[in-house]
């Protein structure tokens, strides 16, 4: 997993409420082995029409906002089924960063677990990042979990509220493997005065 410290990327404003993880992926795409090859088919429904033909309405399919790495959501996104595809299909596309108002529990500790940033930001300010990101061609936002803030060049700021755990995970790079080897020493220390009779 790499860290996450400084990410600045083109935002894309979703300007939907409510958005649930099988929405995100469907349910007939949670087949792949492995953590990759979702991207293709994260928001499918909404990305196309029969016979996979791309919607052109929807907001992803916008060439304006091709390659863009920062997903602007509304309130509660990610509810739902507690399906970790979710994130992959969200990281897989590009995505690093997702701003909302709120998110599932769930889906931000999958979130962090895979290296994608889940910040949560007052609505106002979600709102007003929304209409920057449509008003604005080229619209791009910096989150830095360093400073704890997330920023343009326009003039917007707001500190960003978030887990110092959490945190740390992202700005590091670790997952709950690699945070577990951190400890080798004290889990073999452990091991090592343990009685024989609880040795496996």
């Amino acid at each position: 997993m790499q860290p996450l410290r400084i990410h600045t990327g083109l935002a894309v404003p979703l300007d939907r409420p409510n958005v649930d993880t099988d929405q995100i992926i469907p349910k007939q795409f949670l087949k792949l082995i492995g953590r990759t090859g979702y991207g293709k088919f994260l928001f499918y429904d909404w990305r196309y029409r029969n016979a996979d033909e791309p919607n052109a309405e929807f907001v992803l399919n916008e060439p304006r906002y091709a390659g863009a790495s920062v997903l602007i959501a509304g309130r509660n996104f990610a509810c739902g089924s507690s399906r970790e595809h979710a994130v992959w299909a969200l990281h897989d596309y590009g995505f690093r960063v997702v701003l909302a108002p709120s998110f599932a529990d769930i889906f931000a500790g999958n979130s962090v677990k895979n290296g994608l940033a889940a910040i949560v930001l007052e609505e106002k300010a979600i709102d007003e990042l929304m209409r920057r990101a449509r008003d604005v061609e080229g619209y791009k936002v910096t989150v830095d979990l360093v400073s704890k803030e997330v920023k343009d060049t326009m003039g917007f700021s707001a500190k960003i509220e978030i887990d110092e755990f959490r945190r740390q995970c992202l700005l590091e790079g670790l997952d709950d493997i690699k945070r577990t080897l951190q400890m080798e020493d004290r889990i073999a220390a452990f091991e090592r005065t343990r009685k024989s009779w609880m040795a496996g």
